[in-house]
């Protein structure tokens, strides 16, 4: 693995180069994700800067500069640079005073590698030169990085207990970039999941569905359930519930459909909708997923014709069945659900008492509008009329 990152388009962005001569080279090093991904040909979403400078020092040169900040989280030295190219966070170095495995107290730092010893993983500390993109490795992250292996800085236990979180971090991480595995974290990991009880659901949902979202977490997941730690965070998933997720993972890779972690969580849990809106509550996740959960849950049943399906379900959650129940979604592909072309008022309009008969005669028909493929205004017209002829007779 290169000891210098490669000249890419990020590292030579004029609005970096500003800000780095507001900073002084020497004061600042790219840091985590940005030089990670940059050293394994992926591509940048965010970047973050470390800086022997203090927040309040931060804030006059960047001001001096023309440079719009904004004070993100000055309680953890933390910054945001308002950039053309987009916001970077510039956050004083630090190290841990306390931590109780939720939240940490921290004290500035002026020292690259005690910054370094409070991140959770050897990858995610290498620290990069802005000018000359030289490497800092403290750790052996360079190695890691290069053998695939996700592993906690210094004793595994010891950087779970100081933020329970990363236990799930481990095994997202584990499944986006590693291959080797290590049998300290994974150890970690399986001793220490009770831990994750006493995190925020929000925090455990946020991790489990970036999880899930990932091309391909499946080898990850059953690592969970095996470890026992799954069990913690959803006890509802059995052997069963992962042999599903692997056959819709299978599906959505035949059918080239992006991955999506609510349509897995789905197919995880138990075909029961009360159980499916509870495992919703208790994660604390969005009204609209929880919902979506609950009619993913319905799928005893064979979906049938998708376009009906569709009609009736919405487009989301039709593809979703179809994928769960291993049918084809291509006939919804630029398909747009059809407007019914009959109303109840025309119903009375031709001599029916509004009320229940007037229901029943507008399903009538749109059931068989919907078994004949969606005709138009016309045959919808004539289907009508025979229904009312039959209820004449």
């Amino acid at each position: 693995m290169a000891d210098k990152l490669p000249p890419t388009q990020w590292t030579q962005r004029a609005d970096l180069a500003q800000l780095v001569g507001a900073l002084g080279a020497d004061n600042l090093r790219w840091v985590g994700g940005a030089v990670r991904d940059t050293l394994l040909g992926l591509a940048v979403k965010d970047i973050d800067a470390a800086t022997l400078l203090h927040p309040e020092k931060v804030m006059a040169r960047l001001k001096e500069a023309g440079i719009k900040v904004v004070p993100t989280g000055l309680d953890h030295g933390t910054v945001t640079a308002v950039l053309d190219g987009g916001p970077v966070e510039v956050t004083t170095l630090r190290k841990d005073v306390a931590t109780d495995g939720r939240r940490a107290t921290v004290a500035f730092a002026d020292n690259w590698q005690d910054d370094a010893a409070r991140r959770d993983f050897t990858i995610n500390a290498l620290y990069a030169h802005p000018e000359t993109l030289e490497i800092s490795d403290y750790f052996g992250g360079l190695d890691d990085l290069e053998a695939r292996r996700v592993r906690f800085i210094g004793d595994a236990q010891e950087r779970i207990r100081e933020d329970h979180l990363r236990i799930l971090r481990y095994y997202r991480f584990q499944a986006r970039f590693g291959s080797t595995l290590d049998p300290e974290g994974e150890d970690a990991c399986a001793a220490l999941a009770p831990m994750l009880k006493g995190l925020s659901r929000e925090r455990v949902a946020m991790d489990l569905l970036s999880l899930l979202g990932l091309p391909d977490p499946l080898g990850t997941v059953q690592r969970m359930f095996d470890r026992g730690v799954l069990p913690v965070i959803l006890p509802e998933v059995t052997a069963e519930g992962l042999e599903r997720l692997a056959a819709l993972i299978g599906t959505e890779r035949r059918q080239d459909v992006a991955p999506d972690p609510v349509r897995r969580l789905a197919a995880m849990l138990p075909a029961d909708a009360k159980n499916a809106e509870q495992v919703a509550a208790r994660l604390r996740l969005s009204n609209a997923i929880r919902r979506r959960l609950a009619r993913l849950a319905n799928r005893q049943r064979r979906p049938g014709d998708p376009r009906v399906l569709a009609y009736r379900e919405g487009t989301e959650v039709a593809r979703d069945l179809l994928l769960l129940a291993d049918e084809p979604v291509a006939p919804l592909d630029g398909w747009e659900i059809p407007r019914f072309p009959l109303r109840g008022g025309e119903i009375v309009a031709r001599g029916v008492d509004a009320g229940p008969e007037v229901a029943r005669i507008l399903q009538a028909v749109e059931n068989r509008w919907l078994a004949e493929g969606f005709p138009g205004e016309d045959r919808v017209a004539v289907l009508l009329d025979e229904e009312l002829d039959d209820r004449d007779r």
